[in-house]
């Protein structure tokens, strides 16, 4: 019988699952996406055989995706009733705008003085694709631009605490996003609001990328405060 090279052989499957993403990380995604996107509604209550229809994963994957995601505020398991979307609220949407512009501030900030030449690059090449995704009307590609252009920023700044902080508050924030951004004039306005980031933080002028942030935050709250009013806000309050 010819030997079998048991280091080799582990090598090889240690790569394998280096190279594709885990059933663990496949779940969390695929849920975090249908969640910040508003497939599943606020106020809906999950099936785990349902979802696990949906995703073509298994329950395990899934019930810790769901752990992972309650963490992040955008699930409710509650004992003896089950996994329910988190409601919306103005009142929370207002107080993650109050705790954003305090932390988002202090990244530009930072990430003025820290921007290399690869950073730049990047956020150019996210908002160049976000153009394409307006172009498309593809609101979750949008959305889903939206918080990688900020996480980068985030990822300049260097400040590691700072980067798990706005994780989090990016996370919670997603969904009043996709309102936000469903008005096609307040897609104009994030265009040229994240091109008014972008500038600053090339120019290395922190002051500047702050005022920039600043604008982006309250440009969101307003246009979700305006959005309260309208049907697609309703909507998804009502789930």
């Amino acid at each position: 019988m010819p030997s079998v090279d048991r280091r080799s052989a582990g090598t090889s499957r240690a790569r394998a699952r280096t190279e594709e993403p885990s059933q663990n990380e496949l779940a969390y995604t695929g849920l975090r996406e249908r969640l910040t996107t508003l497939v599943y509604r606020p106020g809906e209550h999950l099936n785990i055989s349902t979802l696990v229809d949906d995703l073509d994963l298994g329950r395990t994957p899934i019930n810790q995706a769901l752990h992972r995601l309650a963490n992040e505020g955008l699930v409710q398991i509650l004992p003896r009733k089950g996994v329910v979307v988190s409601p919306l609220s103005i009142d929370d949407a207002l107080h993650l705008i109050d705790v954003r512009l305090a932390n988002e501030t202090l990244c530009a900030r930072l990430a003025a003085e820290r921007i290399t030449a690869a950073g730049l690059h990047t956020l150019e090449r996210l908002l160049s694709q976000v153009e394409d995704a307006v172009a498309q009307r593809n609101l979750p590609e949008v959305t889903n631009l939206d918080r990688l252009f900020h996480e980068e920023i985030a990822q300049v700044s260097g400040n590691p605490i700072l980067i798990e902080i706005l994780k989090v508050l990016h996370a919670r924030s997603q969904r009043f996003w996709a309102i936000s951004l469903s008005s096609e004039g307040h897609l104009a306005e994030v265009g040229a609001e994240h091109r008014a980031i972008l500038k600053a933080l090339r120019d290395g002028d922190g002051a500047a990328a702050a005022s920039a942030v600043t604008a982006h935050v309250l440009s969101f709250r307003q246009a979700l405060l305006q959005g309260r009013r309208e049907t697609v806000f309703a909507t998804a309050l009502e789930g």
